[in-house]
């Protein structure tokens, strides 16, 4: 007989600052996916202030979403497996189901938009298994060893020219259809060249994910959001030495794109730029959290947090409603500030509808639905008991 002892964690116990960034890295996920179909294709709208737009988006959220959501989803790996060593003493079974049913859903997602990540983070959350035991500076220094082989392996697999780019665009009419089913399979026919055998995306956006993955499992191990939380210089510090490496790494790496430089054909750091950015982002977050001042935004960033999975999905959805050929056919007729708009809309009416869910209810619907397929009927009820009067 199952016992209690395996119940998930309870709304009141998880760590604010963790929700925070989930929420905060849920925004640049809605922009990168709707401003996606901007690109789509080779006809679009025009746009009055297409570079200083994309521009900004790029540098603040291109890649800092998943990369972030890789560190947080790492961070969230350690805490389970804890729990559930402490409680049962029999982690893998467990996670392996856990994982599963995340690929479920990450198969009914990719339905509805090509760029599904679900699937990648149920595929290396096994990986992750491998580490579980396994000491905590080892973890840290597996990371830091892939961060320094990502230029390495990131040039080598463009200097192979594979792309499959062509077989994608050739689906597109598909996704024009009016007919659902059309639609679904140009999503996974789109996923299966652009994603699967892609090699840039099968190597090395996959070794990027997994190096931030063991970083979140070694600040969790460490205790690090309490460090921050009781070292206010911490983040500090780490904000600006993090900005530093950005400007520099991104700065460098586009002169040397500029003048064509050699170095560039066997040694290409751009994610080393992007994860400082995206460093520099959250520790800046977390400096303005501990310190009180991101006031009131604090609050609607956890309740996007806390129902990371059903907004994303929701967002997945919404995709293929508005942009398809069965939805509103909108795709790629329209300026880039229209995407842009769109993505900051959702999100927002999303904020608003998380905070009203989390108020009836302990988790979103999707979130306790996966609950319950991993925990099985341990899992307390959906719906948030009323305050005794």
């Amino acid at each position: 007989m199952t016992t209690p002892l395996t119940q998930p964690l309870l709304p009141h116990q998880r760590t604010p600052i963790i929700d925070i960034l989930r929420g905060w890295a849920l925004l640049g996920v809605a922009i990168g996916n709707f401003t996606a179909f901007y690109y789509l294709g080779s006809e679009r709208g025009k746009d009055a202030l297409p570079s200083m737009l994309e521009y900004v988006t790029q540098y603040l959220f291109s890649a800092k979403s998943w990369t972030l959501l890789s560190i947080l989803f790492g961070y969230g790996f350690s805490v389970l497996i804890k729990s559930i060593v402490e409680k049962t003493g029999k982690p893998v079974s467990f996670f392996l189901r856990r994982m599963f049913w995340l690929l479920a859903l990450a198969f009914v997602n990719s339905l509805f938009f090509y760029g599904d990540i679900l699937r990648d983070y149920a595929l290396l959350g096994i990986l992750l298994l491998l580490f579980y035991r396994v000491p905590t500076k080892t973890v840290f220094r597996t990371s830091i060893l892939l961060m320094l082989i990502i230029p390495f392996v990131s040039a080598y697999i463009r200097s192979l020219g594979i792309s499959y780019q062509s077989e994608a665009d050739a689906l597109l009419p598909a996704f024009q259809s009016q007919n659902w089913l059309d639609i679904f399979w140009f999503n996974l026919q789109t996923t299966f060249f652009t994603e699967i055998l892609n090699p840039h995306y099968a190597i090395t956006v996959h070794l990027v994910m997994f190096a931030c993955m063991l970083l979140g499992v070694a600040a969790h191990r460490s205790d690090f959001p309490h460090r921050l939380a009781t070292h206010p210089d911490l983040a500090k510090r780490i904000f600006w030495i993090s900005l530093a490496l950005a400007v520099v790494l991104n700065a460098a790496l586009w002169y040397l794109n500029e003048v064509e430089a050699p170095l560039l054909t066997y040694f290409r750091f751009g994610y080393w730029g992007i994860i400082s950015t995206m460093l520099a982002i959250a520790s800046g977050i977390c400096w303005l959290y501990h310190s009180g001042r991101l006031g009131f935004v604090s609050v609607h960033l956890q309740y996007m947090g806390r129902m990371t999975l059903t907004n994303y999905m929701t967002q997945c959805i919404l995709i293929a409603l508005i942009f398809s050929g069965a939805g509103l056919g909108v795709f790629n007729t329209m300026p880039y500030w229209f995407y842009l708009l769109l993505a900051i809309g959702v999100y927002a009416i999303q904020v608003f509808v998380s905070r009203w869910w989390l108020s009836n209810f302990r988790y979103g619907p999707i979130e306790w639905l996966w609950r319950k397929q991993s925990y099985g009927f341990v899992v307390s009820s959906i719906k948030r008991e009323k305050a005794a009067v």
